[in-house]
């Protein structure tokens, strides 16, 4: 079983950055990579990034260049350091595990945290 608790959402402006943590518990958590999600009302979760433990690491496209993932063993968790937003990035966004190894599909990843709400205005 694995446990994660996001924290770390709110509201900016444009070109601010933020902050997101998910800390992991759970026997096994270290056998799955961690994954960050993020859903509009009414739409598919979007894959944003993923970290593993050892800190390697995969980006979407839209978010390349402006969001960093980042892992801290020591406190087991993982970041998502979200610099230059833009409007369009404001979603529920979620940290998720898998076993899967380089997946972006929500589907295949199995556990969830409650998610957090990032919210960018103009």
């Amino acid at each position: 079983q694995v446990q994660l608790v996001e924290s770390g959402g709110g509201s900016v402006q444009a070109g601010d950055s933020l902050r997101l943590a998910c800390a992991a518990s759970g026997r096994t958590f270290r056998r799955h990579m961690l994954g960050w999600f993020r859903q509009a009302p009414g739409k598919d979760r979007e894959f944003v990034a993923a970290i593993t433990w050892s800190g390697w690491t995969m980006y979407a496209a839209s978010v390349q260049g402006r969001f960093i993932a980042a892992v801290d063993n020591g406190m087991d968790t993982v970041y998502l350091q979200m610099n230059s937003l833009k409007p369009e990035d404001t979603d529920l966004y979620f940290c998720a595990a898998t076993k899967a190894a380089n997946s972006r599909r929500s589907r295949n990843y199995d556990y969830w945290g409650q998610g957090t709400q990032v919210t960018v205005s103009t």
